[in-house]
């Protein structure tokens, strides 16, 4: 954008975009404060001082500690959930192959954000867990329509594919903390164990066959 265009920009326009991106800088450093630490073991004056800026600063874009906090994990699960849930127009093997794929690199490249996520952090944190809960139900809603072209899925279904999502968090997690594997190989496993979890569900409810690659353990 030249000077003409800028100056064509309205002020308040150009003061949204400043806001917007102090706004993203900040969530960006508290995903890597709160990566280790948790929510009550970080005050804002630790905050403002990690940050390097004004703790009225802080509060001025998100009104509390409570609400940077929940600001740091709602932008993770929107960038896990969008990544994941990318390649509509593939056919479902490889758009379901794909969503995991994405998953893989979403946890590869934001290791905080995910752990995050999945974790809550370090300690409990009940409304937190409930965003993670959104997120597998998002991602078992993303597989289900690869898998069987729909997401309103029976409970044998939905279940089979939830402990599937639940055990991968898992192994992820693992997998960030001692990558021995490639991501490649770390798909193709998930993949397979995906298989696994359809032939369970299609043999205990045959409404829902497993894709033909999960059927010959692929």
């Amino acid at each position: 954008m030249n000077i003409s265009q800028q100056s064509a920009v309205p002020p308040s326009t150009r003061g949204t975009r400043r806001a917007s991106a102090r706004r993203a800088e900040l969530i960006a450093i508290g995903r890597r404060l709160f990566a280790d630490r948790s929510y009550d073991a970080l005050s804002m004056d630790d905050i403002a001082r990690q940050a390097r800026v004004a703790k009225g600063l802080i509060y001025y874009y998100f009104q509390s500690k409570r609400g940077y906090y929940l600001a740091i994990i709602e932008d993770s699960v929107t960038g896990l959930v969008t990544m994941a849930a990318s390649g509509d127009e593939l056919p479902p093997v490889e758009r379901v192959q794909r969503t995991i794929d994405s998953y893989l690199r979403y946890a590869e490249h934001n290791q905080a954000a995910y752990r995050a996520i999945v974790s809550g952090g370090v300690g409990f944190d009940a409304e937190v867990h409930a965003i993670r809960d959104g997120v597998r139900e998002a991602i078992v809603a993303t597989i289900a329509e690869g898998a069987y072209g729909r997401s309103d899925i029976a409970p044998v279904a939905r279940m089979g594919l939830l402990a599937w999502v639940c055990s991968v968090e898992g192994a992820v997690l693992a997998w960030i903390d001692r990558p021995d594997l490639p991501r490649e190989t770390m798909c193709e496993l998930l993949v397979k164990t995906l298989g696994g979890a359809m032939r369970a569900v299609e043999e205990l409810d045959p409404a829902y066959p497993a894709p033909e690659p999960a059927r010959r353990g692929g």
